[in-house]
């Protein structure tokens, strides 16, 4: 009978503790950003993810549209240029060897298998123009304005298969403010990394988006996992106002 007591006490504590860890509210370190320390970091600005006419916009399109995307990374790109903040781009490009691959995940696989950010030839820009492996039209000002650093491309999701570590820590950089596509993908797969290499993150909510599959929110479920490991997640406005006034 005792033993019996003593394991329902330690239950009912154990489910109080639990529904306090539920209830209690998630800490907001927030970044503060420093000049020479902080950058901008866009994933996969290009028109497969960002024009209606890029293959997955049937899917990726609306919360596109709703969270203002490319508007929002738009106005990024214009204040990096205006206060001189650093801009590193990851690319997502495929080639014909790595059609050959023999094995792949999920939407890997299908971006695959729709031709998904598709060049002929890592050395050659052949067919490139206005492919959905471009960038997005108004965009192009600023990424090849001679300053914006365009690593080499990641192949699945993350910055562990390019440069764009290397290329952070040799610029002095510490400090990340991330957008772009696609939130639960790319975009959440840097943020990890970043997280995990040391660096202070800061998403930005509305200059990102997602797709949406019958029954899955990939939007709503990378928002989830951004405030639960990333240092920030604010909006482009909230963004904004924080780099006017500290950088």
């Amino acid at each position: 009978m005792f033993k019996i007591t003593r394991q329902l006490t330690a239950a009912a504590l154990l489910l109080s503790a639990m529904a306090h860890t539920a209830s209690a509210a998630l800490p907001d370190p927030g970044v503060t950003f420093t000049k020479g320390h902080t950058a901008i970091v866009i994933t996969d600005p290009q028109n497969d993810f960002l024009s209606p006419k890029g293959v997955t916009w049937g899917l990726v399109g609306k919360s596109v549209t709703e969270n203002k995307t490319v508007e929002n990374i738009d106005r990024l790109f214009k204040i990096a240029d205006k206060k001189n903040v650093p801009v590193f781009v990851s690319p997502h490009y495929y080639y014909p060897h790595d059609h050959k691959w023999e094995h792949g995940g999920a939407l890997e696989t299908a971006m695959h298998g729709m031709g998904m950010f598709d060049r002929k030839d890592a050395l050659s820009t052949e067919g490139f123009e206005g492919s959905g492996a471009d960038w997005l039209a108004q965009y192009k000002p600023y990424i090849n304005n001679g300053k914006t650093v365009v690593t080499s491309p990641h192949k699945v999701y993350g910055p562990e298969t390019n440069d764009m570590i290397l290329q952070l820590r040799k610029a002095g950089i510490d400090k990340i403010i991330l957008a772009g596509m696609s939130a639960n993908l790319c975009t959440e797969a840097h943020m990890r990394e970043f997280m995990e290499q040391g660096f202070e993150v800061q998403v930005v909510s509305d200059a990102t988006a997602a797709a949406q599959l019958p029954g899955m929110d990939g939007y709503k479920a990378a928002m989830v996992n951004v405030r639960m490991i990333a240092n920030s997640l604010r909006t482009t406005d909230e963004t904004l106002k924080q780099i006017k006034k500290e950088l």
